[in-house]
């Protein structure tokens, strides 16, 4: 019989993509369906009581308020995560015999100790323990046969080899599995929980099961990968493997049943799996939310983003750090210049003029009538942002953002005594410069929005009033924020959501100094309210 084991964290894990809101038919649906497939293990969500919790998330204050959602499942086989520090577990009911009957703990390398108490407490409670060190690799083997003598001690059901950020190869993967297997009590299990940074979790799990080791092992896997980031190793993929090599004991149509009905329509609006930028973040050794947070900004080329990760300091690479990383984007960026001469050009192109600033939004294509009648009825100096216009000829081009000026730097030479461009831009045609960090907002998540930014160089030049069009704000479907979809770019849709209150919170701030009107609908209309 096999000594393998897969635990599905589709809700858990895969909740890092949509704010773990399933819904609530959809979290016990996940569930039974799993369950059906003769999955071992199910990991339901997250037990917390830091993170918002809801009837329609799978993240719960208390193990019975989740017990609820999962009558219907057959096996008394679920678990709940709790990450170190988010629970006090001291108010956590004792074991009655309900469906969950494990918690997997957490934690990072200085949160040791606290992992060790839970896990004691815990099991006084009745419950089994699944022990979880995060990045694993990140411990030396001295640290990590400490971390096994106390789990020889204190019996956990599972010990767990985590590979965080997809940084893991074959030989890492085997030879800290030969340690902790020549050193764990062969009670204990050991389970495996990757990332697909390298797309490599599929091909170390079939190492791990190659070893035919006389211990239980745990394949940790989701629906579809689903996952933050690059995601983690497919269910469908390993149950497929399993019964093809080693055991037929799996039903892969429930799981084909989830993936159709439930995963790919998240799939289709808030995606996830392998891309340069968790490569590079893999590559690295750092954690993918750099990556990710700095592909969001969409204003950098790859080579950029892995020439600041380069710059992470080896303390700072596991544990993301949001005031560290804009720290370091910034100083890549910055090149302090004195522009008083390139205000005075601008406040003599705009004075006693109406200006109108053409933004990239879809309205530009939608609305373009409307525009056009408003530029007949008032003339105004009109600049676009980070786009030639090719339908009007602007006075002149704003551009901040150095993705956009590499996209169109062939067309920059011909118009070059037209552009207006921030300091972090380095080019060789004569353009007119302003100092880049002069103009950002102190608000991080709209600091160098190239919008944002013309407003605040207006605003220098003693620009009173300025027309907006294109200016539409950030919709959930991606497809609807920009007049050319080569402009599209990855953002997640709370970040979405995030610059959109900013926005109207900087336009609130700054009505009594600058007076703005949209010629065509945007979100950001309602900051007069």
């Amino acid at each position: 019989m096999s000594k393998i084991e897969i635990l599905d964290c589709t809700l858990r894990d895969g909740g890092y993509v949509n704010n773990w809101s399933f819904g609530t038919k959809m979290i016990s649906k996940i569930a039974e369906n799993i369950s059906m497939a003769a999955v071992e293990l199910i990991e339901c969500g997250f037990l917390s009581q830091q993170k918002e919790s809801s009837s329609e998330k799978s993240i719960f204050y208390t193990i019975s308020e989740a017990e609820k959602y999962f009558e219907r499942v057959k096996q008394n086989n679920l678990l709940l995560m709790i990450n170190s520090g988010e629970y006090c577990i001291d108010e956590i009911e004792a074991y009655s015999g309900g469906k969950i009957k494990s918690i997997r703990i957490a934690f990072h390398k200085h949160q040791l100790d606290e992992a060790q108490t839970m896990c004691l407490k815990l099991q006084d409670k009745g419950y089994k323990v699944f022990f979880q060190p995060m990045v694993t690799m990140r411990y030396t083997d001295e640290e990590l046969l400490k971390l096994i003598k106390w789990a020889n001690e204190s019996k956990p059901e599972a010990f767990y080899i985590v590979d965080s950020f997809g940084t893991m190869r074959k030989k890492d993967i085997l030879r800290m599995f030969y340690l902790i297997d020549n050193n764990l009590c062969k009670t204990i299990k050991i389970g495996f929980h990757s990332h697909n940074n390298l797309q490599l979790s599929f091909s170390n799990a079939q190492e791990l099961i190659a070893l035919h080791s006389e211990r239980k092992i745990i394949i940790d896997t989701s629906v579809f990968g689903m996952g933050r980031g690059a995601g983690n190793l497919c269910t469908e993929l390993m149950l497929q493997y399993i019964n093809e090599n080693i055991e037929n004991k799996y039903n892969i149509l429930p799981i084909l049943e989830i993936m159709d009905e439930h995963i790919m329509p998240i799939f289709k609006t808030h995606s996830w799996g392998y891309s340069v930028p968790y490569y590079i973040a893999a590559v690295n050794d750092c954690h993918p939310n750099y990556a990710t947070y700095l592909t969001s900004m969409q204003t950098l080329f790859i080579k950029d983003i892995n020439h600041i990760m380069r710059k992470i300091q080896p303390e700072k690479r596991y544990l993301f750090d949001k005031d560290y990383i804009d720290q370091l984007y910034f100083e890549y960026q910055k090149n302090l210049i004195d522009d008083t001469e390139a205000i005075e050009k601008i406040k003599t192109l705009c004075f006693n003029q109406n200006v109108l600033v053409l933004a990239p939004g879809k309205t530009l294509i939608t609305h373009r009538k409307k525009i056009l009648q408003y530029i007949k009825e008032k003339n105004p100096i009109i600049i676009s942002i980070n786009h030639i216009s090719d339908f009007v000829s602007c006075d002149r081009i704003f551009i901040s953002n150095l993705k956009r000026f590499r996209e169109i730097k062939d067309e920059v030479r011909q118009i070059e005594n037209r552009i207006i461009c921030t300091s972090n831009i380095v080019c060789e045609e004569k353009v007119c410069v302003v100092n880049y960090s002069s103009y950002i907002e102190e608000e991080g998540t709209i600091s160098d929005n190239s919008g944002i930014m013309m407003l605040n160089i207006l605003k220098s030049a003693k620009v009173k009033k300025v027309a907006l069009a294109g200016y539409d704000g950030f919709d959930d479907n991606c497809f609807n924020n920009y007049y050319d979809e080569k402009m599209i770019g990855s953002i997640d849709f709370e970040k979405m959501n995030d610059i959109n209150r900013a926005i109207i919170t900087y336009l609130k701030r700054n009505r009594d100094s600058l007076d703005v009107i949209f010629i065509t609908p945007s979100l950001y209309e309602k900051y007069k309210g």
